[in-house]
């Protein structure tokens, strides 16, 4: 008896040792997949938490977005690049705020991000693009200074149904399509019921607007 707890006790700082490390390289690798400026998650975590929302049980409509901002560059032309990343930053809150009781969301790089989220039906889902609208282009302060801002959300949309899941690329791919759309037309939001791209590759959503299966508000008026 006395053998065993004498090698427990010797036992015991290793496996605390071995626990700090642990909980150590699991912060270093959370640190890795996020975004350092907003704390997001960077695109390879972003497809992962997305993937598994994506392949839970579809009692839900589930969206797929690509959101970038208008006016960023005008920011830091005219305040400098430490506004903009106040604005980015913010930007960021924002969004985490609103797509956590409803799915994920990412920053992509510069002023772009995506979320994938879910929601009971789609007349929810445009009250809720609507709202995040309105509080993307609200100003944001930096050093006393309100920051003009407006955003360009494009959306994929996906109803309960039979069928295999949603491919998570080519949904990002057609909602990015339909954000580069409203961003021509200034600004808003707008859904695309339709999965094909328009375009045989990304460059080509220059050439022109998706059809006519698109469901849009929230514009500049």
């Amino acid at each position: 008896m006395s053998h065993t707890l004498t090698a427990l006790s010797a036992a015991a700082p290793l496996a605390a040792g071995w626990t700090v490390h642990g909980l150590w390289q699991h912060r270093l690798i959370d640190r890795a997949e996020r975004d350092a400026l907003t704390g997001l998650p960077r695109r390879a975590a972003f497809e992962k938490t997305a993937a598994r929302i994506l392949r839970r049980p579809r009692r839900d409509v589930v969206a797929v977005l690509v959101i970038d901002l208008d006016g960023f560059k005008q920011v830091n032309d005219v305040h400098g690049h430490a506004a903009g990343d106040t604005a980015i930053r913010e930007t960021g809150r924002r969004l985490a705020q609103w797509a956590e009781p409803l799915g994920t969301v990412a920053r992509l790089g510069g002023d772009e991000f995506a979320a994938v989220i879910r929601c009971p039906d789609p007349h929810i889902l445009r009250g809720e693009l609507t709202h995040l609208h309105q509080w993307l282009c609200s100003p944001v302060i930096s050093e006393g200074l309100p920051l003009s801002l407006g955003a360009s959300i494009g959306a994929y949309l996906h109803t309960p149904g039979p069928g295999p899941a949603v491919d998570l690329s080519a949904a990002m791919r057609v909602a990015d399509e339909v954000m580069y759309g409203v961003k021509q037309t200034g600004g808003g939001w707008s859904i695309t019921h339709t999965l094909t791209p328009a375009y045989r590759t990304v460059n080509g959503r220059r050439d022109g607007r998706r059809g006519t299966d698109l469901d849009t508000g929230g514009g500049i008026q």
